[in-house]
């Protein structure tokens, strides 16, 4: 199922996109595409059944904004330097275990919405990856199948970065991740029934028409099922969590100087193989 929730920022309301790619309206059958549906297996086998009888009634798309497919995060686990590609392009060594590092659930926005640029930022960055989100509670959790099990959906997220704040302005990562805006995500939230295989997504992304990030998922060096495992070790995941799990080359931190960073009136567009398209027009904070 393609799972999504459209509406006004905070007023969003959950619907579903069915096979024929009309948008149907979920909130007669359920209140929300959060945690606690998709750690309801009996939950979702009714919506898949309203689905498939095509009970369910019709939105018109036109004019309406998506919101993120996920609401109330619990909180955004993200993995870095996850793609072999990209760990080259930044000088880095591929790391013997994930990199962890975490964004605030607010800074977590529509797929379409407006990316602000950080006052006194000049280097705002752009990243595709795939997010995970997690449908059942993981907790030191021992194997592979055992973690993909835990799995609720995946979803496109762009993890947007100021690499001054990020890199060069000392502590963590954590300053260079988490202003506001910088974690659009969706358009759907799609369960894993329809992802055959997580490493086998393609990922793009394009800056004001120009095709930047072109990558796959296999070149991850830590597989979702191994990020998830790996996670549960440091913290419990809940239903509703969402993993972001790295980005491929392409990013402006790896092009030659002058590096192309993202300014206000900029347009950026992300796509992933079977889950969906964004787009965002940049403004000042």
């Amino acid at each position: 199922m393609k799972l999504l929730r459209v509406g006004p920022a905070g007023a969003e309301r959950p619907a579903l996109l069915d096979a024929e790619g009309t948008l149907r309206d979920l909130s007669g059958l359920v209140t929300d595409v959060d945690g606690a549906l998709l750690a309801d297996d009996a939950a979702l086998d009714r919506v898949r059944a309203a689905a498939a009888s095509g009970e369910l009634p019709a939105l018109d798309s036109a004019g309406l904004r998506v919101g993120p497919p996920v609401a109330r995060i619990g909180k955004v686990v993200c993995i870095g330097l996850n793609y072999h590609d990209h760990a080259a392009e930044t000088g880095a060594e591929p790391p013997a275990e994930p990199v962890v590092f975490f964004k605030a659930a607010d800074t977590v926005v529509g797929p379409d919405d407006t990316v602000l640029v950080p006052r006194r930022s000049t280097k705002t960055d752009w990243e595709v990856e795939l997010a995970v989100v997690i449908g059942r509670t993981a907790r030191y959790v021992e194997s592979h199948e055992a973690a993909l099990a835990c799995v609720g959906g995946y979803a496109v997220a762009h993890d947007v970065s100021e690499r001054e704040f990020q890199i060069e302005r000392g502590g963590t990562w954590d300053k260079g991740k988490n202003c506001e805006t910088f974690n659009p995500l969706g358009p759907w939230l799609v369960t894993p029934d329809e992802v055959q295989d997580p490493q086998a997504l393609g990922l793009k992304l394009w800056v004001n028409g120009e095709l930047k990030q072109d990558g796959s998922t296999a070149d991850q060096i830590f597989p979702v099922a191994e990020v998830v495992r790996y996670v549960s070790q440091f913290m419990t995941l809940y239903p509703g969590d969402v993993i972001n799990t790295g980005t491929p080359a392409g990013v402006a931190m790896g092009q030659p100087e002058p590096k192309p960073y993202l300014r206000a009136g900029d347009v950026v567009e992300l796509e992933i193989e079977g889950l969906g398209r964004q787009r965002q027009e940049l403004k000042p904070a």
